[in-house]
């Protein structure tokens, strides 16, 4: 029997939910959260205050950045106070796995609004998970600090310089909402059920195990190693294009023009008071890989995305690559919940349809 069928493509272009979180714009290749370009709040903003615009919008219930910071650090704290039961539940799991199953433990039992203590525990747990793998005893918290602030600290176990928190807070803002990506996406079919917050964030966190969202940063700097020196980079390209390999850090499913991010990003990274790698190489990389792009690939639009820059400046801070992935949760977690909050609010159980092809009875 033949079924006649429409074509279904990974629900491009199907509109899930209507929000007042973020727009993508792909032609144009813009990024607005909370109703500002991503590259006027960057380093204009505090994360906490922008993290609070989105659950502002989100709730309908105004959201005060001062109070938000200040409640933030508490329940960093008693995220604190709960890694040793979280360090029993993931034992002996890779530092990404280990994440996922301590989002999930750190269930809110207290009396902290969940919303609240789910992102304030997010930066102790990257950071508690990474030391502990690395044989290195935690660091409390510094509850008057801010997320990059105390992030940074909590990783490193010293304080970071000025310029290196605005860079960190940069970034955490810069990534923390992007649309209708598939890890919100995910986060928002599980709040659509009723579930909890907690429930949400964790299967948002699980869409990103998979290669093809949010796992490229590393692979920069695996490829910058590889290439190793300017005189390399012409080579290294053209042969890595005729073997038919991907650049990693180039390309993306929505923007068919420059990341804006990586722009904001690669500011960021200028405006360290040191770089961990030299910005020189990266960016003869990215001038020529765009050019071999271009000639390799001429029906294709591919320019430099988000992960390109958001290596660089990663491995400049001195984040261990290991914690590249829980670090971008740390961050897109406000954006995970904002949009939690606003499908259970406004929304109604998603439930797409299907297209059968098979065989029917006879």
């Amino acid at each position: 029997m033949t079924i006649q069928s429409m074509p279904v493509v990974g629900l491009e272009g199907v509109v899930a939910a209507e929000t007042l979180l973020s727009h993508v714009d792909g032609e144009k290749g813009e990024l607005v959260i909370a109703g500002a370009r991503v590259a006027d709040l960057a380093f204009a903003e505090s994360f906490e205050a922008v993290t609070a615009r989105l659950w502002s919008l989100a709730s309908g219930t105004a959201h005060d950045a001062a109070d938000l910071a200040r409640d933030l650090g508490r329940a960093r704290l008693d995220a604190h106070a709960r890694m040793p039961a979280i360090f029993a539940v993931t034992d002996g799991m890779p530092i990404v796995d280990g994440f996922r199953a301590a989002a999930a433990a750190i269930h809110q039992h207290g009396t902290t609004r969940p919303e609240v203590a789910l992102l304030g525990a997010m930066p102790v747990i990257a950071a508690g998970l990474v030391r502990r793998a690395n044989g290195l005893d935690l660091v409390r918290p510094d509850p008057g600090l801010g997320q990059a602030a105390d992030l940074l600290r909590m990783l490193r176990g010293e304080a970071a310089t000025d310029s290196e928190t605005a860079a960190l807070n940069a970034y955490l803002i810069t990534v923390s909402d992007h649309g209708m990506n598939a890890s919100t996406f995910a986060g928002r079919v599980v709040a659509s059920t009723g579930a909890d917050l907690f429930m949400a964030v964790t299967a948002a966190y699980c869409a990103l195990s998979g290669p093809l969202h949010g796992g490229a940063p590393e692979p920069v700097l695996n490829m910058l190693d590889d290439i190793g020196s300017v005189d390399r980079i012409e080579s290294w390209i053209d042969d890595a294009l005729k073997r038919g390999e991907r650049l990693m850090g180039f390309g993306h499913r929505i923007y068919r023009v420059r990341d804006p991010r990586a722009d904001v990003l690669k500011a960021a990274v200028e405006k360290l008071d040191r770089a961990g790698r030299d910005l020189g190489l990266a960016a003869r990389v990215e001038t020529y890989a765009r050019k071999a792009l271009a000639t390799h690939k001429p029906d294709r639009k591919l320019d430099t995305n988000v992960e390109f820059y958001t290596a660089i400046l990663l491995d400049a801070l001195q984040i261990p690559r290991q914690a590249f992935t829980p670090v971008f949760a740390a961050a897109r977690t406000a954006g995970w919940i904002g949009h939690a909050m606003e499908q259970q609010r406004k929304g109604r159980l998603l439930r797409p349809a299907s297209v059968y092809i098979g065989d029917m009875p006879a």
